[in-house]
């Protein structure tokens, strides 16, 4: 039946060119955007959990940035624990040289070791790093190394620790050894002991905090692997295949001209029924 009121063709037609309009204009966007997931309303799980995600990575982000920090701070107080051992090797090599010496070598000697002693001090006072100490103390240092999501959604904080190093105090003992003074043997030996003594543990203060740098190094480098595979896990949620996408804009393009013309069509079907009066 035909009617002049209601044109069931053209509805049709309509109904579905606001389909394919809708589709495509989705589709431009997702090209645009390259997101095929940009609120809650496209896919509410998948948005909540890249979201979530994405907070996670910024964290590790910017942790990895106060590490580097870290990094570049123990390297530097590393680096002057190694100048010192340097100096106490030399140090204690000059002490045994003067062992059963005269006062004239170890006179001489003694304005070596003075020098030393002097260069120690130095090294120390600049192996910080941005104001940052770790060659005048003992105390523990934490370090914040990530993060880590419990039940529930609740965050904490995992840590690492290490030890400042004492470097002032075995400079302090060096600086004080009088060998001028040392006319027995037995005190000359007692000053050579003590001199082994400190460059042990020179010696062991550079491992430390090589060891404390080589963990940090470490934890970067997970760091980075970790938020590099966040990343990835949020961007096959959430990113629109362009491939896909390209050819599907091709196709609502043709069914878009398609639907035009069958709306075209539909509409011009009333004008059929002026025949009947002619």
């Amino acid at each position: 039946m035909s009617s002049i009121l209601t044109n069931h063709s053209a509805m049709t037609a309509l109904s579905t060119l606001r389909s394919i309009n809708s589709n495509l204009s989705s589709t431009q966007s997702r090209i645009s955007t390259g997101l095929k997931i940009e609120s809650g309303k496209d896919n509410a799980a998948y948005f909540s959990i890249s979201k979530t995600m994405a907070g996670d990575s910024g964290m590790f982000k910017a942790i990895d940035e106060n590490l580097t920090l870290q990094k570049n701070a123990v390297s530097t107080a590393r680096l002057g624990a190694e100048t010192l051992v340097d100096l106490a090797k030399e140090f204690a090599e000059r002490v045994a040289f003067a062992q059963g010496g005269t006062q004239e070598v170890r006179d001489d000697v003694q304005a070596e070791l003075d020098e030393l002693a002097a260069r120690m001090a130095t090294t120390i006072s600049q192996s910080t790093f941005n104001g940052t100490d770790y060659v005048n103390g003992t105390a523990s240092v934490s370090v914040v190394t990530g993060i880590s999501r419990g039940a529930g959604g609740t965050v904490s904080t995992t840590s690492m620790s290490f030890l400042q190093q004492d470097l002032g105090a075995i400079q302090s003992v060096l600086a004080n050894l009088d060998l001028s003074a040392a006319a027995s043997a037995g005190a000359q030996a007692t000053i050579l002991q003590s001199a082994e003594a400190q460059l042990a543990a020179a010696v062991a203060s550079a491992t430390a905090l090589g060891i404390a740098e080589k963990s940090i190094e470490t934890q970067k480098e997970f760091l980075g692997a970790l938020t590099d595979r966040l990343d990835s896990g949020i961007g096959s949620m959430i990113d629109a295949n362009m491939e896909e996408e390209a050819a599907r804009l091709q196709a609502l393009q043709v069914q878009q001209q398609l639907a035009t013309q069958s709306l075209s069509i539909a509409n011009a079907a009333p004008q059929n029924i002026l025949s009947l009066f002619r």
